[in-house]
């Protein structure tokens, strides 16, 4: 009779073993960190790759801004955030790198360092200091439509000095739209290419999704690159954005 117990009792722990292992295999793997790119991190549930160069950044979006709730604790890099610097948190963007923030609202622009991660909030794509916002003029109504782009410095990792870092001359393309469904990049591309050169597809796996990037186009400084986005606007392409590749 304890022989059948004593059996009966090192099966249960057995299955009980066996379903926390297959537990922990089925859990959510983080992404794998491409080469030569920081690695990835979790925040609220979701994976951010950041990226490993911000040569040819440019973006759009809402632009909010952090203050005294956040004035003296540590950013991502380290630093002790000072509301009245000018630097600025993004969720991908290379710590360390200067962007010009434009206010597309009043034309007012700045430039700040980043050197926090954020913000964590949807459709928002950065977060200025309460300095910066200031100076943009959006701290009346907290966010502002802006523009960002790598203007060609960064912080050196582990020197703390700035040094030059040439953003204005490369290969550009222009990102039209992403999808995750693959017919839909390959009637948007169809579409481009009846107009446009360099009609392509890239495909990013994110880890847990595959993302087809339709861009067109092609550039090799800064300058022809902004008038040619201008052109894909004009034309109705409303959420177009420069990218190096």
């Amino acid at each position: 009779m304890m022989f059948e117990r004593y059996s009966t009792l090192l099966k249960y722990c057995s299955l009980m073993i066996l379903v926390i292992f297959l537990c922990c295999s089925c859990a959510k793997r983080p992404p794998v960190a491409k080469p030569g790119y920081p690695k990835p991190y979790k925040v609220l549930g979701q994976w951010y790759q950041p990226v490993g160069d911000a040569k040819g950044f440019r973006e759009r979006g809402t632009a909010s801004w952090y203050g005294s709730d956040f004035h003296g604790k540590r950013t991502a890099n380290g630093e002790i955030y000072d509301m009245d610097g000018m630097t600025a948190a993004h969720k991908t963007l290379p710590l360390g790198t200067l962007v010009r923030v434009s206010n597309l609202e009043n034309n007012r622009e700045v430039e700040v360092r980043i050197n926090d991660r954020g913000p964590f909030v949807q459709g928002r794509i950065i977060d200025l200091s309460r300095e910066a916002a200031k100076r943009i003029g959006m701290m009346g109504a907290g966010t502002a439509r802006v523009e960002i782009a790598a203007v060609g410095q960064a912080i050196k990792p582990g020197t703390g000095r700035v040094v030059p870092v040439d953003f204005s001359s490369g290969n550009f393309t222009f990102q039209v739209g992403a999808f995750i469904d693959k017919n839909n990049a390959e009637r948007l591309k169809a579409r481009l290419a009846g107009k446009y050169p360099n009609a392509h597809i890239v495909t990013y796996d994110r880890g847990d999704q595959v993302f087809y990037r339709v861009r067109v186009g092609q550039s090799k400084n800064l300058n022809q690159a902004a008038d040619y986005e201008k052109m894909l606007r004009k034309d109705g392409y409303s959420e177009v954005f420069t990218v190096a590749e």
